[in-house]
């Protein structure tokens, strides 16, 4: 069995892609919706210290997972063509890292008990450890799937993985099992995801075997896992430093704040990256439609990202009370302070990956996000004395310095332009800075919180809208938008 693209006509990859990124979109709102009421049930059932506990180990075991893909899903979409033959050998591989990082996180409990002074994490990182094999055993399907644009598949496959996920969580919280309720959960939804993905794809591994052009998919592969584990480092480095000189409660409270700034973007670049990512490979060599379909995915991001940050920043206070509950406030004034950093990462997430990876400019990808890193690291550091406002302030402080020069080097000799970047991004800043204060002029008198985050967010959706309807460009790209929607739902019928 040869996996190749088929040369569909363009109509008919813009309809597939157009399908394809609705389903992530519908995906991604759901599975935002669905972590929200778990952190919400969650966070009233347990303690920061508990959340902070399993976080000590996460941060670690969240590293280690970078390697059980090692890349190569990302290597099986790039490619023009690939055989089943070279899938089944990068199967094998994919397994292999996953029985070594089993064994790499056993060996890592003893370490991690003497670094945090708590012997309860010696059979919390146990546990988790298990997630590498049954992890390793689905990249290569969830991988079949995304080069296909199977992406209604998958979203009611990850959404139905999450939904178990979260059942079990609760009914630990519930009965009383603390933090191993947060274990299971972190399990039982990666299993459910990997034994679905086996079924559906209906595409099982054969032996492996020796091939000229997997050398060239390792290579590839290898490269962007080393970024992840640069990129891994930048979101980490802040939430390790605080567990090692604040402990588990300032982690917990930060770690929150964390969460729910990236929440937005976590979810929609989720929806748009991948879909982004796989058809951007497949025209890769025709700059013009390029230069298209990676515009209209980076708006959609930035038109939905930005006032949904924007929002939540003015509305902190209130949506830390009713997400969280009232023994969270101090988590509000730690958002306000991430939410730059937010807006920053928002903004260079698609040129670093979906663009140059999609072009295959790996290498250069690799080195402008080790210097990424090397900017929130130092941010960070000079931060952690003052607790977790001072990283807070530091991380946002040094990606706010750093934007323009990433978005430079990200786009040299790439058919994107800076001016194609920033172009998106003004629309939808002020119309949500102009639709968050009306929103908060019109309900700060209001008592209730839930009733202001409630009315505030209907406020500000009617005068966004508004706002974009207004500009002639803004409005054609979405009314662009809409007729693609009506002609894939034409074509499934």
């Amino acid at each position: 069995m040869t996996l190749t693209n088929d040369g569909a006509q363009a109509e008919d990859l813009k309809l597939r892609v157009v399908r394809s990124g609705t389903a992530k979109l519908v995906g991604q709102a759901v599975n935002f919706v669905l972590r929200l009421v778990f952190l919400m049930i969650m966070a009233r059932l347990l303690t920061p210290g508990q959340f902070g506990l399993v976080a000590m180990v996460t941060v670690i075991t969240g590293f280690y997972a970078l390697f059980t893909s090692a890349g190569l899903s990302s290597a099986t979409i790039q490619r023009v063509s690939v055989t089943h033959g070279q899938i089944s050998t990068l199967f094998w591989i994919n397994m292999l890292i996953g029985v070594v990082l089993f064994v790499l996180t056993l060996a890592t409990a003893p370490v991690l008990v003497a670094f945090y002074r708590d012997q309860r994490l010696t059979w919390v990182t146990a546990a988790l450890a298990v997630g590498f094999l049954v992890n390793a055993a689905g990249v290569q399907h969830n991988a079949i799937l995304q080069r296909d644009l199977r992406y209604v598949t998958l979203t009611a496959i990850e959404i139905l993985a999450q939904v178990m996920s979260m059942a079990a969580g609760i009914a630990l919280a519930f009965a009383g099992y603390g933090y191993w309720a947060l274990v299971a959960s972190s399990l039982v939804g990666p299993a459910v995801l990997t034994l679905l993905s086996w079924v559906t794809t209906g595409w099982i591994p054969g032996a492996p075997r020796r091939d000229s052009e997997i050398s060239s998919m390792l290579h590839f592969g290898g490269v962007v896992t080393i970024q992840s584990v640069m990129v891994n480092v930048a979101e980490n480095i802040d939430k390790v430093l605080l567990g090692r000189f604040q402990g588990a409660s300032a982690l917990g409270s930060y770690g929150r704040a964390y969460q729910l700034v990236t929440m937005p973007m976590t979810n929609l670049n989720a929806a748009i990256g991948w879909v982004a990512f796989s058809a951007l490979s497949r025209i890769q060599d025709d700059r013009h439609r390029y230069r298209s379909y990676f515009l209209k995915g980076y708006a959609v991001v930035i038109s939905l990202v930005v006032p949904l940050l924007v929002f939540a920043t003015v509305f902190s206070a209130d949506i830390v009370r009713v997400v969280l509950g009232p023994q969270w406030a101090q988590v509000a004034h730690i958002f306000q302070l991430l939410a730059p950093a937010g807006l920053v990462v928002t903004l260079i997430q698609g040129p670093t990956y979906w663009l140059l990876h999609s072009l295959g400019s790996v290498g250069r990808s690799l080195q402008i996000t080790c210097v990424y890193t090397a900017v929130i690291v130092v941010s960070c550091s000079l931060g952690v004395s003052h607790g977790a406002t001072g990283v807070a302030a530091g991380y946002s402080l040094g990606l706010t310095l750093w934007v323009l020069p990433h978005l430079l080097w990200c786009v040299k000799g790439t058919p994107v332009s800076v001016g194609d970047l920033l172009g998106t991004l003004w629309c939808p800043l002020l119309g949500s800075a102009a639709a968050s204060a009306v929103a908060w002029a019109g309900v700060r008198h209001l008592d209730q919180p839930l009733t202001r985050v409630v009315l505030g967010g209907a406020i500000v959706g009617c005068v966004y809208a508004g706002v974009l309807a207004m500009l002639p460009r803004q409005r054609d790209f979405y009314l662009g938008l809409s007729r693609d929607l009506r002609l894939m739902r034409r074509a499934g019928a």
